[in-house]
């Protein structure tokens, strides 16, 4: 399916931000009442990292001026300043809207800058377990060879390798035939391919707030609008989900339920199936985020979501990769739903990139055969090094508060204070890249008192890591803006 490219205004009946909602966004990195050039460095800013899209209209001046508490002359000449620097264009009679300059780029993709001494926080995945990847690599290699008489294309995805995750599923619980997976470049294939087939612009689509930002990121590009729902200290309010079904009967849900990114929460098989009967109910497709499901710390694996459904779940479409448990350098993932929608959806990710790597596959298929043993040697290092990183933020942070997860990849820390974006400005100037809860926010600049914070890295990076944050706080946080056109990622 299609999806439009066309430019986008910022109402609120597109499920994009008005003048209100984009003069909250402003202040939450230039200020209460900024002048014109903070202004300016505001926008700027929000486009960059991702959290006001391109090609979109801007709120007319005086508007946007009375939703600031400043004058309207301070808007005209930020606008003026974005205008001249290249960051918006104005056509008569059409307004303002986004633009970014040559040779600039979208913080959502960070090209790293060679010999560059930066602790890397963005990213919630570990390294590999060196012996095991080198390994599979090697006895990947020897199968090659019956592949390489073959052109190599496989939009499905290996035969074997298909057999191979719906057998895991299967021995989970959810009984599925191979013809039920695609295989895909990543977990982010597989939730693109899938939204943009079942979504189409102005849909609306229920989401977990916080939620995975990547995820989020797709959902705008799409053009659907967001129902949130809150994921709280709580969990879920499974109530609250089923009335935002009913009310607004989204065409599409996504949700991650098994130690959910950021928070990680773990939603209780009650909630489960609630869900599920009111999702039913209102003819709303669940798309089920299930790659950090293996990396259970302290509780038993939780089944397939699909498995909690009659017949498998119909309008279920599950998504897993092993980039959690295994590799992210890997990029394998897939797509677990009906055989006529994974036709649908290789269809379309044929226009994307053909098929997938083959040796990749291989190796994915050595590695599916050893997880058992790959998760028992992974799962107690992920456990110590989330149990050291809370005794270190403790003991440096001792105001900073959050709930030990069960499972998954960070911990989700309540600073106590709107002060996140600041804080990873700072904590970049000495050496740390880390998210601040916005990224991750279903409405882009909320959740400023969040801070992500993953347990990946190794005993002295984090002991490092805390460090520099610690000198970076100490320093002071200064100014909140950060450095324009300074790419940098999130996954």
């Amino acid at each position: 399916m299609a999806v439009g490219t066309g430019v986008r205004s910022m109402d609120n009946a597109a499920g994009r931000p008005g003048a209100k909602r984009l003069a909250a966004l402003v202040t939450g990195v230039a200020g209460e009442r900024p002048g014109y050039r903070a202004l300016a460095q505001g926008m700027r800013t929000l486009l960059l990292d991702g959290r006001v899209a391109l090609h979109t209209r801007l709120p007319a001046e005086r508007e946007f001026a009375t939703a600031l508490g400043v004058s309207r002359a301070t808007v005209t000449a930020a606008y003026d300043l974005l205008r001249e620097s290249g960051y918006a264009r104005s056509r008569r009679g059409a307004g303002t809207w986004t633009e970014l300059p040559e040779g600039a780029r979208l913080t959502s993709v960070r090209t790293p800058e060679a010999g560059e001494d930066v602790i890397d926080l963005a990213v919630a995945a570990p390294g590999a377990l060196a012996d095991e990847l080198a390994a599979a690599y090697a006895a990947a290699s020897e199968d090659v060879a019956r592949h390489a008489l073959t052109p190599g294309y496989h939009p499905y995805g290996l035969a074997e390798l298909r057999a191979a995750i719906a057998e895991r599923y299967t021995r989970r619980g959810l009984p599925t035939r191979p013809e039920q997976i695609l295989v895909t470049s990543g977990a982010q294939q597989a939730v693109a391919l899938t939204l943009t087939l079942l979504g189409r612009p102005g849909d609306r689509i229920a989401v977990e707030n916080p939620s995975y930002a990547n995820a989020l990121s797709v959902i705008r590009q799409l053009g659907l609008r967001t129902a949130p729902v809150p994921v709280t200290e709580d969990g879920w309010d499974a109530e609250l989900f089923g009335a935002i079904l009913r009310q607004s009967a989204p065409r599409l849900a996504y949700l991650i339920p098994d130690f959910q990114n950021p928070t990680g929460r773990l939603m209780p098989l009650d909630q489960r199936r609630r869900i599920i009967a009111d999702a039913r109910a209102t003819g709303t497709w669940l798309v089920v985020d299930e790659t950090i499901a293996d990396i259970a710390l302290d509780v038993p694996t939780p089944p397939p979501f699909a498995s909690l459904a009659p017949h498998g779940g119909e309008q279920i479409v599950t998504v897993g990769s092993l980039s959690k448990g295994h590799w992210s350098g890997l990029r394998v993932g897939w797509v677990r739903a009906g055989a006529r929608l994974i036709t649908e959806l290789t269809a379309q990710r044929v226009m994307a990139d053909m098929s997938g790597s083959v040796l990749d596959q291989l190796v994915a298929l050595r590695l599916l055969g050893r997880e058992e043993e790959i998760l028992r040697r992974r799962l107690p290092l992920l456990r110590d090094q989330r149990d050291r990183l809370g005794g270190l933020l403790g003991e440096e942070f001792p105001d900073w508060r959050w709930q030990v997860p069960p499972g998954g990849m960070s911990l989700w820390i309540d600073l106590g204070r709107p002060i996140a974006s600041a804080l990873a400005g700072a904590a970049l100037r000495h050496g740390v890249r880390i998210e601040g809860g916005s990224r991750f926010g279903a409405d882009p600049g909320t959740f400023e008192n969040r801070l992500r914070w993953p347990y990946t890295q190794p005993a002295e990076v984090a002991e490092e890591a805390v460090r520099r944050v610690a000198a970076a706080v100490d320093a002071g946080l200064g100014a909140t803006v950060e450095e324009p056109g300074r790419p940098h990622w999130v996954a």
